[in-house]
């Protein structure tokens, strides 16, 4: 019974180091939010620029260059429906981040329980030895009880550091989820902020004519004024040549 403890203490530590380097690389801040790719984001402010964000996207493959691909191709959508699917996007993306985690939360509390277990099973042995034989020999007493406490150390060693662990991932997950959101939102803000507006009629086409001006009174006057009587044209007529 010692032994298959023992052996099951030795797994379990294999398989919490396991997940915690695991986790350690692909949790990076520059493997999930690469630097190159927030920094083409900072500089893309219409959908002009969408092609050059698609290309750092494309060269360096992460949950956020994954997200902001699916939201570039869908900005012929409407902004709801954009919105929607990528939240759902996010939601898994969010999901194999924390893949794992779940292993070493398993780890930490069966640890110090499989080191109990050790530590009953071998004192049952250890006693029941005490009882057939009696305390003969207290020496090899104390080192049967040390050797026993041992499955509880054993078990304490293996959970403290994947509690760490777990605590520490869990929160840059976290930290790391908020960042991508902030990232994807200001991204759809810029596009569909930066959308045409629709064009405002010129000025000639919505006035409708504006009645001539009033002509000044005299021009009125002068119009309407009756014609006097006209005078004969006289000519001149030449002096007779003597």
């Amino acid at each position: 019974m010692d032994l298959v403890v023992y052996i099951l203490l030795g797994l379990t530590s294999v398989v919490g180091l396991a997940f915690i380097v695991e986790r350690g690389f692909s949790l990076r801040w520059n493997k999930v939010v690469p630097r190159q790719i927030a920094e083409v984001l900072e500089h893309c402010r219409s959908q002009a620029d969408v092609k050059a964000l698609r290309q750092a996207c494309e060269r360096r493959p992460s949950p956020l260059g994954r997200l902001l691909l699916l939201a570039s191709d869908r900005l012929g959508w409407p902004k709801e429906d954009n919105v929607d699917t990528l939240q759902t996007a996010a939601r898994h993306e969010i999901v194999r981040l924390e893949r794992g985690l779940v292993v070493l939360e398993i780890i930490v509390g069966i640890a110090p329980l499989l080191g109990l277990v050790g530590t009953i099973a071998g004192m049952m042995t250890l006693f029941g030895n005490i009882g057939a034989e009696g305390l003969s020999d207290a020496k090899r007493l104390a080192q049967g009880i040390a050797l026993i406490l041992n499955a509880t150390l054993i078990g304490l060693l293996i959970a403290i550091p994947s509690l760490i662990a777990w605590s520490y991932f869990s929160k840059k997950v976290e930290v790391l989820a908020v960042e991508m959101e902030a990232l994807c939102d200001d991204f759809i803000r810029r596009m569909y902020s930066a959308s045409p507006l629709p064009a405002i009629p010129a000025a000639s086409t919505t006035k409708s004519a504006a009645p001539s001006p009033a002509k000044p009174a005299a021009a009125a006057s002068s119009t309407t004024a009756p014609a006097g009587p006209k005078t004969p044209d006289v000519k001149p007529q030449a002096p007779d040549a003597k």
